[in-house]
């Protein structure tokens, strides 16, 4: 005689095998393993020196340090912001698709304002803003934790 019943044929489910659990396994995990660059603890931030200088038709930077470009020229409008990486003039915003280890990862928008420039830190740097003026002929130095002293 046979003495299963229907019970004793029946899976239980576990909760690793509901589908509500794996979804919260595959959203923890996405979360956390998505830290981006400016979200770098300052140990993991690779530093960069630029100097930054007004000139009669526009702006003038030099990089001594982090950086795959040496000297960059280029006008500002006010208001409107341009994009520099390590390296170079990028779309306003938009990260370099690959990183070399050798070169500080980092992205900012850079803005002529009334007031004077304005940056904004998007990725590899401490500071989210600087505001500062530039005496006449001359110069302002920044690297990933802000204004350096000259």
């Amino acid at each position: 005689m046979n003495t299963n019943t229907k019970s004793d044929h029946m899976e239980t489910k576990t909760a690793w095998r509901t589908p509500l659990f794996s979804l919260w396994v595959v959203i923890f995990l996405s979360v956390s393993g998505s830290q981006t660059r400016a979200q770098q603890p300052a140990s993991h931030r690779k530093d960069f020196n630029i100097t930054i200088e007004e000139t009669e038709t526009g702006f003038k930077m030099h990089s001594v340090k982090g950086s795959a470009w040496i000297n960059l020229s280029f006008r500002l409008s006010d208001d409107k912001p341009q994009g520099i990486d390590e390296y170079g003039m990028t779309t306003r915003g938009q990260a370099t698709a690959h990183t070399d280890p050798q070169l500080a990862d980092y992205l900012f928008l850079i803005k002529k304002t009334e007031e004077g420039i304005e940056l904004t830190g998007i990725e590899g740097t401490a500071w989210k803003q600087l505001k500062f003026t530039l005496p006449e002929k001359g110069k302002r130095t920044i690297n990933a934790w802000g204004i350096v002293d000259q």
